[in-house]
């Protein structure tokens, strides 16, 4: 019994490693390069840190802290970057201040699935925030007021607040951009700092008393806050933000090798003007004055009563266009560069397990997914961390029409599809697509996973004419879960992969998810899966208990073989195939049980690590931390601050928190091994009992950060497995055969097995 247990246990852990050994995420082969680039990477914060509204380095100059609609200082917007050189070869029309608009609303009972805020400065895209309660922040736990944009009141004491999403907590209590909050439930609030510092001490539902000066006035709101949201997309330290654009090309001039701009542009980092901002577009434009250029971005978000094709819109698709005019008196030859998202969530970093799409290639965190036409079908491509990091079939795709590019995270993406309304999947829509990182490249290996991802593109040359109608080309950003039937809308199917057990995943899954529908908890729906599971191996399950029991009443023969062969390996191996055969036991009859529940094992191990349905779902409830998460360890409390490092990182890399359900699954299996282990027949046998004893830690350690899901099967797996064997009926014993008493005894006495009828079994036991 106990072999055949640590057997599935060193397959499972084997498998499991092997899979994650070929996938994990590895240093570049072009250190040097690395080193170079990563220079100056400081580490991202702790896993629990909130995440700070910070600008990206490109636009740092250009957001001073004024409010929206005030007029920034010259010197802040003109002054060209020191790299583009001293001269700017191209004017732009005047200094525009920094704005911020939204479209959608964060308020679940709206009409759009998605809240995004947009800034001037570059026209940007700045984050995407999902509105279902089922998609919600899992590492920060504080409240969530809105994303305000706060800067330190620049006439005084106080917190001036820059744009207020609609539908957030903020616009619920009718707070407004350029108000200036002064208290907080009586505490004076002098700056931007001491307002997130009391907002990270709050808690969702929790009340606020808000007071806060309006045109000279004072105002008072009531604020109840609510859990934080999954922001899809989102800034990153000082990374710069999604969607930026500028000309690859005008004429004959084009950006030079390892510039992000041509000399004296700034259309990365200098705001723009914004035309429009209402509910359902915000649009900005720039002109270039030397070359009599407009650019013109506008964003749409359609609500869901809109249709599309006929279906109504899964609601997690931003539209925008790029318009391009020649406002001069000679024709021009552009092209425009365009950087798609970032940002991605890193939730789980410590203990996720991504997965590529191919073998014997590792994946990251963040990794791009490229989808183009070749050899009369659509490719789909994962371009993983590494290889990104090691610049190793990363692009550019020159040659093949692009039908999407964007960035896969384990739950989430942030994909652009290409207009293809004007043209045939197989018309080339793009001159080129890469992928690449997007700030620096952390040096601490153990941060290196988390590196920023995001591809760029590069238009078609496009003759603009003077006083002919502007070069438009549309875009559509998906920003939502991976969920197949939205991700179906889209022809983004292929982004989920289930691994090498997809043909059991999926139909679990399905199992699965009809059981929650019936419970509505997935911890029960586990439990549920467990136990049909079970149930269906019953027969298999019982002939091993059979032969279990039938193995410990032979213990005694055994150990006689063994003593009285104990110099004579060859006739002892006869004497106990004799002893088996007498029985009609066979030694290998427990293991095929453990090679069916692996595959189920291998494939609910991989359902957890990809099925957005069951990330954030609770054991217990959203109120309790312990457990709140089934696709991710149980986390009962945090013990990093106090255990030495190198536990919690290396080969061991237990994590941040100390988790209860692998040890209590690992109790379960050693309890299975005290209960139904026979007795030690020699030495040797002791010796592997002890060494059995030792594997139990070992697999504990390996089992540590494993989905608690996972651990919730095998824990009712191993209480069934108990249940099982205690009310299973013993057999009859081997002297209840009296059919062939004679012969047994003959056999027993050529060989030596000292006999195997009950009186033969009393002497030799007296």
């Amino acid at each position: 019994m106990e072999k055949r247990l640590v057997l599935f246990l060193i397959l499972a852990v084997a498998t499991l490693y092997l899979s994650a050994w070929l996938q994990a995420p590895r240093r570049p082969q072009d250190k040097a390069r690395l080193a170079a680039k990563s220079r100056d990477a400081k580490a991202p914060p702790a896993v629990d840190a909130p995440k700070g509204n910070q600008a990206s380095p490109e636009s740092k100059a250009a957001k001073p802290d004024v409010g929206a609609g005030q007029a920034a200082p010259p010197d802040a917007q003109v002054k060209p970057p020191a790299e583009l050189g001293p001269a700017a070869a191209i004017a732009h029309t005047k200094v525009y201040p920094q704005r911020w608009a939204t479209l959608g609303s964060a308020d679940a009972e709206s009409k759009f699935r998605m809240l995004a805020m947009f800034n001037s400065a570059g026209a940007a895209l700045e984050r995407i925030e999902l509105n279902q309660p089922r998609f919600l922040d899992l590492e920060d736990r504080s409240g969530y007021l809105g994303h305000l944009n706060e800067v330190n009141n620049p006439g005084g004491n106080g917190c001036l607040i820059r744009v207020v999403g609609r539908g957030t907590p903020a616009d619920v209590a009718r707070l407004r951009a350029g108000d200036v909050i002064e208290r907080i439930n009586g505490l004076t609030i002098r700056n931007a700092e001491a307002f997130r510092a009391v907002i990270a001490k709050t808690r969702p539902r929790q009340k606020m008393s808000v007071t806060a000066r309006r045109d000279g006035k004072e105002v008072n709101c009531e604020v109840t806050l609510r859990r934080r949201p999954l922001e899809v997309i989102r800034p990153e330290g000082t990374d710069p933000l999604s969607l930026l654009l500028t000309l690859e090309q005008i004429d004959d001039a084009k950006i030079p090798p390892s510039k992000n701009e041509m000399l004296g542009l700034r259309l990365r980092t200098e705001n723009w003007e914004m035309i429009r901002a209402d509910e359902t577009e915000v649009a900005f434009r720039t002109v270039l004055v030397e070359q009599e250029l407009e650019i013109i971005k506008r964003y749409r978000l359609e609500p869901l009563a809109a249709k599309k094709d006929g279906r109504a819109s899964p609601g997690f698709d931003l539209t925008f266009d790029i318009e391009l005019r020649n406002l001069g008196t000679q024709k021009r030859i552009v092209a425009y560069q365009l950087d798609g998202p970032n940002g991605l969530p890193t939730e789980g970093w410590w203990y996720a397990s991504k997965i590529s799409d191919r073998w014997f290639e590792s994946a990251g965190l963040r990794d791009v997914v490229v989808a183009f036409y070749r050899d009369e079908r659509t490719v789909h491509q994962i371009v993983s961390l590494p290889q990104i990091l090691a610049r190793d079939d990363v692009g550019p795709w020159r040659d093949y029409p692009i039908s999407y590019i964007g960035v896969d995270a384990q739950y989430f993406a942030a994909v652009l599809l290409p207009d293809k309304a004007k043209t045939k999947p197989t018309e080339m829509s793009l001159a080129s697509a890469e992928a690449m990182t997007v700030g620096p490249v952390p040096d601490n290996p153990r941060w290196r996973n988390k590196t920023n991802t995001s591809c760029r593109v590069v238009s078609l040359e496009h003759t603009l004419i003077p006083g002919a109608a502007p070069v438009v080309e549309k875009y559509v950003l998906f920003a939502g879960p991976k969920q197949p039937a939205v991700l179906a809308e889209y022809g983004l199917g292929k982004l989920i992969y289930y691994g090498w057990f997809d043909w059991v995943a999926v139909p679990m899954l399905h199992v699965l998810h009809f059981f929650y529908e019936i419970v509505g908890n997935y911890g029960l729906a586990i439990v549920m899966l467990t136990v049909l599971v079970r149930s269906l191996m019953f027969p298999l399950s019982r002939k091993q208990v059979l032969n279990a029991q039938k193995m410990q009443e032979l213990q005694p023969e055994i150990k006689r073989i063994h003593e009285k062969y104990k110099n004579n390996m060859e006739q002892r191996t006869k004497a106990q195939q004799e002893l088996f055969r007498q029985h009609n036991y066979n030694p290998l009859g427990g293991c095929l049980p453990l090679f069916v529940q692996l595959p189920i094992f291998i494939g609910l191990y991989r359902s957890l690590s990809v099925d957005v349905e069951l990330r954030g779902a609770p054991l217990l409830g959203d109120s309790i931390r312990w457990c709140s998460n089934l696709a991710a360890p149980d986390m009962l409390f945090r013990w990093d601050s106090w255990m030495p490092q190198f536990l919690l990182e290396g080969w061991l890399g237990l994590g941040p928190y100390f988790n209860l359900l692998p040890v209590i699954t690992i109790i379960l299996f050693v309890v299975q091994q005290k209960m139904f282990m026979p007795p030690p027949a020699d030495e040797q046998a002791a010796m592997q009992q002890k060494v059995m004893q030792y594997m139990m830690i070992f697999m504990g350690v390996m089992f540590f950060k494993v989905p608690s899901g996972l651990c919730l099967y095998f824990i009712a797996s191993s209480v069934w497995g108990l249940a099982e064997r205690k009310l299973m009926p013993k057999p009859a014993a081997p002297a209840a055969q009296p059919a062939k008493p004679r012969p047994a005894r003959a056999a027993a006495t050529t060989n030596g097995s000292g006999g195997s009828t009950s009186k033969r079994k009393q002497r030799g036991n007296r």
